[in-house]
């Protein structure tokens, strides 16, 4: 008897796909310049837009923080510290953040 497989099997369902004759090409082009078959292509490119569309709904979905969280945040960031800031890291004497000019408004 031989040793068990440590792979697993993937279940591959073909699933026939039309694509209009331009997006076909220019998607061979991309798939050729990338060095990955036609439908590897197709496959990474299907699960980077649902990755993109689960990120938007994830946003859509989290709590929204609260002004006085955003506040507390924002204190937080203005203590001073032991350091001085790198020279090229200083920011100029009249720059005032779009952040703070929008909560100086509320």
């Amino acid at each position: 008897m031989g040793k068990p497989s440590s792979q697993k099997k993937v279940i591959v369902n073909k699933f026939p796909l039309r694509l209009m004759p331009s997006v076909r090409k220019v998607a061979e082009d991309f798939s050729q310049k990338e060095g990955v078959s036609l439908n590897q292509f197709i496959n990474v490119a299907v699960a980077e837009k649902l990755a993109h569309l689960q990120h938007e709904d994830w946003l859509a979905r989290r709590p929204k923080p609260a002004g006085d969280s955003i506040a507390k945040v924002l204190q937080i960031l203005d203590r001073p510290t032991r350091h001085a800031a790198e020279e090229e890291d200083k920011l100029p004497n009249d720059y005032v953040p779009l952040r703070r000019q929008n909560t100086a408004k509320r």
